[in-house]
């Protein structure tokens, strides 16, 4: 392997290939045919993303008759389900207790169950359609490094417990897991189990394909420019539909009076090149682990297929105006916070040369809490608000719409997120102001806890301000 102590300046950003998971495939897809002009269909999906495919496929499952089209703006695949970081975890990113007020505490563990049951769930289907997704059962592993850490970690663990996870909860002690991986300072780590790590662009190419076969319709490049009840207007034409679903996750705020419906924030990662050997006798992670951090501005990581580190975390938090960089490239800012975090946790791979760096949106409501529903008034419904858990939530979410739109009482029309509405978010500059002033206030806990002395309040204190 070749020394270098890489700059964000030098560091390849691989131009128009959204992310590295693409450049692992060989580059982008072939565009499907646009909408090629004014039509019918009994469902519209806009987005073809996870949500947006996972909604078709179990549509057609449950009725082959039906004539379900998505319409994508730019390709299957070309947001966050292309972009992520390739843990299917079948975990909640947000509270439990923001739900026990819709359902009380039994439908939140009904929810809890549900969402577990996701890791298995997608990695049938896969099998089932042969999608060949770099998928490994593993466990995923969340370190803490400080004493304000540990505390996030005893307290997170104890929350899943009450809420039905103790069979996949365990928490192990500073030498257990750096035997498992060996990040400095460990002082302990969360161990949850049955999840999955994944290639995710080939999850979702696969899906597009499996949904195809199964007699879905699917035109990329077509823009959606207004949504109402019956019909669905795009740049190539407009469609009637009794059914509409918008499964536009992060791009929400792209589409007309939405900007301040769900947040878009960013999130970047880095990705080293194959790492030899001796760098992974020093590592360990023989496991394969999805790996994380208690941080308050927390990472996320994974050992590849070939043997890569790829490291992810914050990029730009938030865009004036709910604007999205819809390139997927990073700043330099963004790509040096990401190597830092990769010298701090795998020093023994401190020297390797970073292969490319991508970013893309997430969407967050204001309670910072997933949601999806479906108006029987006007025949539109929605999911997303995934607050970065999108791998496994999407397919919960396509499920639950599938039983809507058909109209089916079912265990999953009864779970606690379904058609829950919260406010929107604070009209510009209130709501820039807020994100800047969260991540600061994150940011700094962690420069204070990294310093001794426990779990520091600033964090608390920004997550208030933006209602997390």
């Amino acid at each position: 392997m070749t020394s270098s102590q890489t700059t964000p300046q030098t560091t390849p950003r691989r131009l128009g290939d959204v992310s590295f998971w693409y450049a692992d495939l060989g580059g982008l897809p072939a565009r499907r045919a646009p909408l090629d002009g004014d039509t019918t269909a009994d469902v519209c999906i806009i987005g073809a993303g996870y949500t947006g495919l996972w909604s078709a496929w179990y549509l057609k499952q449950a009725d082959p008759s039906l004539d379900v089209l998505v319409v994508e703006k730019d390709f299957a695949g070309f947001g966050a389900s292309g972009r992520n970081g390739g843990w299917l975890t079948g975990g909640f990113a947000w509270s439990h207790d923001k739900y026990v007020a819709a359902s009380g505490p039994a439908g939140v563990r009904a929810m809890v169950a549900a969402m577990n049951g996701t890791v298995d769930e997608v990695i049938r289907v896969a099998e089932s359609q042969d999608i060949d997704a770099d998928i490994l059962r593993t466990d995923e592993l969340v370190f803490a490094v400080n004493d304000g850490q540990m505390a996030r970690l005893a307290a997170e663990a104890e929350d899943r417990k009450h809420w039905g996870e103790a069979d996949r909860i365990d928490v192990i002690g500073a030498e257990a897991a750096r035997a498992r991986v060996n990040l400095p300072n460990t002082k302990g780590a969360m161990v949850v189990k049955n999840v999955a790590r994944i290639q995710p662009a080939k999850l979702v190419r696969g899906l597009a394909a499996a949904v195809e076969r199964a007699g879905v319709r699917l035109a990329e490049g077509t823009t959606v420019q207004t949504i109402e009840p019956g019909r669905v207007v795009t740049d190539r034409g407009a469609v009637t539909a009794r059914h509409i679903l918008r499964a536009t996750e992060g791009f929400t705020a792209t589409l007309p009076g939405s900007k301040r419906e769900w947040l878009p924030l960013n999130s970047a990662q880095i990705v080293t090149e194959p790492l030899p050997q001796d760098v992974w006798e020093k590592i360990g992670w023989k496991g394969h682990e999805i790996v994380g951090d208690f941080a308050n501005a927390y990472c996320y990581c994974q050992r590849t297929r070939e043997g890569r580190i790829a490291v992810g975390g914050r990029g730009v938090p938030y865009r004036f105006g709910s604007a999205i960089d819809r390139s997927g490239t990073p700043d330099d800012g963004t790509v040096s916070r990401l190597m830092a975090i990769l010298r701090r946790h795998f020093p023994a791979a401190a020297d390797a040369r970073i292969d490319h760096a991508w970013c893309g949106v997430l969407g967050v409501p204001r309670d910072w809490c997933a949601t999806v529903g479906y108006d029987d008034t006007t025949g539109i419904g929605w999911a997303g608000g995934y607050v970065g858990v999108g791998v496994s939530t999407s397919n919960l979410a396509g499920r639950t719409l599938a039983d809507l739109v058909a109209g089916r009482d079912s265990d999953l029309t009864r779970l606690p997120w379904v058609n829950r509405r919260v406010r929107r978010w604070e009209p510009e500059p209130l709501r820039w102001l807020g994100v800047q002033g969260m991540y600061k206030l994150l940011e700094a806990a962690d420069r204070q806890e990294a310093k001794g002395g426990g779990e520091s309040k600033l964090a608390a204190l920004g997550y208030r301000l933006t209602g997390r």
